[in-house]
């Protein structure tokens, strides 16, 4: 916002002016307001146009005063404007606004500190799969590449571990925040400062130490993923299962984004299916979606559950299908 500063103060200046120039020509000439407008935009302007009638002295010494000053402001206002312009910083303040109203606008987002490269494949996986997002990261610099690729790219440029940052993030309205930092430390301060924000915001934390996952689950995050860790887990799987892994990451890559698993709340079930066993659930309104497993209240998961097992509150069961199908689904219990 301050950036806008020049062309508010410019504003400024022009009307101070001319309120001044109608003001003095009032009081000391007594013209009524149209004719002081008049003279005072053909004086500020330097049209030359004859004056609305004879001036006294102390109107002509008034009128002098005003076109030395209006001239000398208009100028240097002018000269500062036009370098506003020329600079790109106008265009800069009018993206920087339409980003804070997209800020404004959004709910239920997710907010990703740090923009690396476990950043960058959050971004990619949560624009794949149509899930809005907004980065936050110091490093200017290191956005405009992405900004030139993506301009529609909601990006602050900022320190995550301030509160006001957060803020400015939506932190309240957001459904989760990953905390990418390359920093243990930061991302422990981070969690402290989320949570304290948004009691229930879903957290996921990047650990490059083992040490570090109690601190962080201590300090609220739901979820601490060690990188390195699962890159060599799955690599050794691959190993050991290379279809599974295959086909798990069919399923959530690129190339399986027409493949989705759901997850779907006993608060969202409709009314008739509530209370109800699976197949009464599945069947409702047949989509072709399947069950692949049931989370209970405790947060344990059952799966390939029976037929016949009853979904009762707090639950959610765990659906797969392709995209249409989930849609669907999700439509109709929604």
């Amino acid at each position: 916002m301050r950036k806008f500063s020049p062309l508010v103060i410019w504003f400024g200046i022009m009307s101070l002016i001319m309120i001044t120039g109608i003001v003095g020509f009032m009081l000391i000439e007594g013209y009524r307001f149209l004719d002081a407008l008049y003279m005072t935009v053909i004086t500020i302007t330097t049209i030359g146009y004859s004056e609305v009638r004879h001036m006294s002295d102390s109107g002509r010494v008034f009128n002098i005063f005003l076109i030395i000053t209006s001239f000398s402001v208009f100028t240097y206002a002018l000269a500062n404007l036009t370098q506003f312009i020329a600079s790109g910083e106008m265009a800069l303040y009018f993206k920087n606004k339409k980003m804070m109203s997209a800020l404004d606008n959004l709910n239920s987002h997710v907010i990703i500190c740090g923009f690396g490269r476990n950043g960058q494949q959050v971004a990619k996986t949560l624009r794949g799969h149509k899930v809005p997002f907004v980065i936050i990261d110091q490093r200017d610099e290191h956005m405009q590449q992405h900004l030139a690729e993506d301009p529609n790219l909601l990006f602050i440029k900022g320190d995550a571990t301030e509160d006001t940052v957060l803020r400015m993030a939506g932190i309240n309205r957001a459904r989760s925040l990953v905390c990418a930092l390359p920093t243990d430390a930061d991302n422990v301060f981070i969690v402290l400062s989320a949570r304290s924000l948004n009691h229930d915001l879903h957290i996921i934390s990047r650990a490059s130490a083992a040490t570090s996952m109690p601190k962080l689950k201590k300090a609220g995050a739901n979820h601490v993923i060690m990188p390195d860790k699962i890159g060599g887990t799955h690599m050794a799987t691959l190993v050991s299962k290379p279809d599974v892994v295959e086909f798990i990451d069919y399923l959530s890559g690129e190339e399986g984004e027409s493949i989705n698993i759901e997850s779907v709340g006993y608060d969202k079930l409709p009314q008739e299916v509530k209370d109800a066993t699976l197949k009464e659930i599945m069947e409702w309104k047949k989509t072709g979606v399947n069950c692949i497993g049931v989370k209970d209240k405790e947060g344990k998961f059952l799966i390939n559950p029976p037929d016949d097992f009853i979904v009762r509150e707090g639950m959610k069961i765990i659906v797969l299908g392709n995209k249409s199908q989930i849609n669907k689904m999700t439509h109709n219990v929604g």
